[in-house]
């Protein structure tokens, strides 16, 4: 997109110098912007921040004060949606960039751009959460969250959301961010790497934008992250060799392991070269690295390749276990996690406060039917419930969570709930009618008893559990087509919700 429409618009950001170099995000959206459309006037003392919007040529006018609303302004109507089309930082889904208000797509449109906003507010809460703020547990929902997405709302591309929330736990984290991810969450890493590799395309864009007094901020290694390691692949006809093997698998695990010095032999974490002994392997020796088992499996596999070969070339099939003399079953897989380990339990929320410091959260004391009395668990429900709505209501609750501090609170449990697929519409997921205080929940054909606290959160057991855990065309709770029950019947979403997660 190059030039000016007739019909831009005009607009005037006047921004102290501290904020450009505070903001990352806002230096890199304003460096994007044509100097035709906006004007910068930057002040070199105090925290200034605004944004005068002019009409088109009727003498209206309008002033934004607020970091959000100004960065969504200059991505869209503030700008005529220039940068939405350009850049999807709206996700192509303002007016100019979605075919307009009357398009069939204005609605989900509408949802998306509400989820860009409330994501938005999402790293207000990383940036000024403090000490209170819990990373750990917005990183596993977020891992949860884009299981299935590419980004935190439908966009070709990353859009403000993504850049402001990636880059306010980039800061949060700093240096810790590798071992916060860690290896278990590989949806916010991905996500994460996208989006460094996004703002920095953007910061290259803004910087050849002539004309621009603003030049992006330098955003490249932001986010302390490296990508997940992909290994090449290696394929094999059946015929090789234990050393053809052998070097293959000795290569494939030389990618993922420092280089050691100008011959690239791979070191262990202890700096000690792999391979070789003492000096006296050979220079291909790619058979030194297999342990005595290594060998004798691979032994069995070339027997079994061989002994189905000829059993094809005499129209016969092989026998089970193969050549390798194996008993069947004798290396039977461990047991499959299934929703059994979760202890999901029916409760009633006695109490509900707000939050005095979340303005998302909701505090409750909620009975699950303990010996030790009800449970205080936090809720993130303000903008779905309103607090009379919360009082003496009939819930289902995770309660093998381990019990962590929610911005100064301290939760035990969670209180589950429906969700759409953008979070923009949530309901209770409740109990049947008639159903005890304390009874468990039990999935069809999964009768088994629940993990304790500490292997469900070190195994990251919900984590993993949860993407199947939805509800139905009727609204049923179900994981992987199994209804949730209680002794008088199914649990469902309260109002019906239809194919919603569950969390």
């Amino acid at each position: 997109m190059t030039g000016v429409d007739s019909s831009a618009a005009v607009a005037k950001l006047t921004v102290s110098a501290l904020a450009l170099e505070k903001d990352g995000l806002l230096s890199l959206v304003v460096s994007l912007a044509s100097p035709h459309q906006l004007k910068v006037n930057i002040k070199k003392k105090g925290n200034d921040l605004s944004l005068e919007l002019s009409g088109s040529g009727d003498g209206s006018s309008a002033t934004l004060t607020r970091r959000n609303a100004i960065l969504r302004s200059l991505a869209g109507m503030g700008l005529h949606d220039a940068l939405d089309v350009r850049y999807h930082l709206l996700g192509g889904n303002s007016p100019r960039a979605s075919g307009g208000l009357s398009s069939p797509s204005s609605a989900s449109s509408a949802l998306a751009l509400a989820g860009i906003s409330s994501w938005m507010s999402t790293a207000d809460s990383v940036r000024t959460g403090g000490g209170g703020f819990d990373l750990d547990g917005l990183l596993g929902h977020l891992d949860l969250y884009l299981a299935s997405r590419s980004y935190l709302v439908p966009s070709p591309s990353a859009t403000l959301a993504d850049l402001d929330l990636a880059l306010a736990i980039g800061a949060a984290a700093g240096d810790s961010l590798e071992e916060a991810v860690g290896a278990g969450r590989p949806n916010v890493r991905r996500w994460l790497v996208q989006c460094d590799a996004a703002a920095t395309d953007l910061a290259g864009a803004g910087s050849a934008n002539e004309g621009s007094k603003v030049e992006a901020k330098e955003v490249e290694g932001w986010i302390k992250l490296n990508p997940a390691p992909q290994p090449a692949p290696f394929f094999f006809f059946g015929e090789e060799g234990e050393e053809a093997i052998a070097a293959a698998a000795a290569a494939s695990t030389a990618v993922a392991a420092p280089a050691a010095g100008k011959g690239g032999a791979a070191t262990d974490s202890k700096g000690v070269k792999k391979g070789g002994g003492g000096g006296g392997g050979s220079g291909g020796g790619g058979g030194g690295d297999m342990t005595e088992e290594q060998k004798k499996a691979v032994a069995e596999k070339r027997a079994k390749a061989k002994a189905e070969k000829a059993a094809k070339k005499k129209g016969k099939q092989p026998q089970a276990g193969g050549g390798g003399g194996k008993k069947k079953g004798g290396n039977q897989p461990a047991a499959e996690l299934d929703i059994s380990a979760l202890d999901i339990r029916v409760g009633r929320i006695i109490k509900a406060w707000e939050h005095e410091e979340a303005e998302k959260l909701y505090c409750e004391e909620v009975d699950v039917g303990e010996e030790s009395g009800p449970r205080k668990i936090a809720s993130g429900l303000r903008h779905f419930y309103k607090l009379e709505e919360m009082q003496d209501r009939r819930v289902l609750v995770l309660c093998n969570l381990k019990a962590r501090n929610l911005v100064g609170f301290p939760s035990h449990g969670m209180v589950m709930c429906a969700s759409n697929a953008d979070h923009t519409a949530v309901e209770f997921a409740v109990p049947p009618e008639g159903a005890k205080i304390g009874e468990r929940v039990i999935f069809e054909g999964h009768e088994g008893e629940p993990e304790p606290e500490n292997k469900v959160a070190k195994k990251k057991m919900f984590e993993k559990l949860a993407p199947d855990l939805k509800t139905d065309g009727d609204g049923v709770v179900n994981w992987k087509g199994k209804k949730g029950m209680t002794s008088v019947g199914p649990c469902k979403a309260v109002n019906g919700m239809k194919d919603a997660q569950v969390a």
